[in-house]
């Protein structure tokens, strides 16, 4: 009897050991594989997209294809990189990744803003006109939850919204005869879109500055009319905990790497509104430092020291680039009005 008992537990004692190592064996796994997943696309070429998306498939090069294919290219991108789209991911290793989440929020952003400027103002020859069709539907998909895991997943909406926006090229292009698609590439149309481009650019460089802590004058609430406000009182702390402070950065790292893409798609559409108003070149400086973005980062982690202390800041360099593309582009539409 005590030796079937002594039997038993050497048995159970087999088995625990055997799911430790299979835990442990896992645990590594997902260790390394998460660890190739958190790697950021390269940048790619554009005039190799159209050419994949457009003339491969027997389409002509028209006005607005590099545009549109690019658009298309950037979301397939987000969702077929190594590991596929992980924001809604509640399995190991997407589950404890917030970094890539973050850079695929930054994508998405932007897709979702060169999507609404393709359906409200590139397709559209004046503000009457009507919209297209499989823009908007597009345009309804790429904006649907980011972290949706099923019913519908996330991934189908955005493939659908790439299939929409691919319906719309197909017709613009000759692909699918009998097509009423336009693309207008006049001034005020990249105006708009860059605008949005902008304000995102700003709103990101503000974020990332305030890796470290400052006080700053509370510019969203001004004093109202024939009232005072005492000099502290309008001083807000505005501080990133640490803890977003990988997530602010991964996500800006995103935005650029899309926006570097959609500029130089834009940069050819519009070759020939940029040359009249004299404004390649400051479209071309908005590339150069947004590419500056994409470096490799040396470090495991994203740093946080103090702007002239003795570890580097990530945040801070990231956000001077930023900040020095939105100057150029802030140039770039004083011309785009002004000429």
């Amino acid at each position: 009897m005590m030796a079937d008992t002594r039997e038993d537990v050497s048995r159970s004692g087999v088995w625990v050991r055997v799911g430790i190592a299979a835990i442990v064996f896992y645990l590594l796994f997902a260790l390394i594989i998460g660890i190739y997943w958190s790697m950021t696309p390269d940048l790619f070429s554009v005039r190799d997209g159209v050419s994949a998306e457009v003339e491969e498939r027997g389409g002509q090069r028209e006005r607005g294809a590099v545009m549109t294919a690019t658009l298309i290219n950037v979301a397939e991108t987000l969702l077929d990189k190594p590991g596929g789209y992980l924001t809604n991911d509640i399995t190991l290793p997407g589950l404890w990744l917030d970094n890539m989440p973050s850079w695929e929020y930054g994508v998405i952003i932007q897709v979702r803003d060169a999507s609404k400027a393709m359906r409200e103002a590139f397709s559209r020859s004046q503000t009457q006109s009507r919209e297209d069709q499989d823009l908007a539907l597009a345009e309804s998909r790429f904006n649907f939850n980011t972290d949706s895991w099923i019913m519908p997943a996330t991934e189908n909406q955005y493939r659908e919204g790439i299939e929409y926006t691919r319906d719309y090229l197909d017709r613009l292009t000759g692909i699918e005869r009998g097509g009423n698609a336009e693309f207008y590439t006049r001034a005020d149309n990249l105006r708009y879109w860059l605008s949005t481009v902008e304000t995102r650019l700003g709103s990101l460089s503000q974020r990332l500055s305030a890796s470290v802590g400052q006080r700053r004058l509370n510019t969203d609430f001004p004093t109202p009319m024939g009232e005072t406000q005492e000099s502290d009182s309008g001083e807000v702390l505005v501080e990133t905990p640490w803890t977003q402070l990988d997530d602010v950065y991964y996500e800006a790292r995103g935005s650029a790497w899309a926006m570097i893409h959609l500029l130089k798609a834009a940069e050819i559409e519009f070759a020939d509104v940029l040359e009249d108003k004299n404004a390649r070149v400051s479209l071309g400086q908005i590339v150069r430092e947004l590419e500056a973005t994409q470096r490799p980062v040396m470090s495991p982690v994203i740093l946080n020291g103090s702007g002239f202390g003795v570890l580097a800041n990530h945040s801070l360099v990231m956000a001077s680039y930023i900040a020095r593309a939105n100057a150029a582009l802030i140039d770039l539409r004083s011309l785009l009005d002004r000429g």
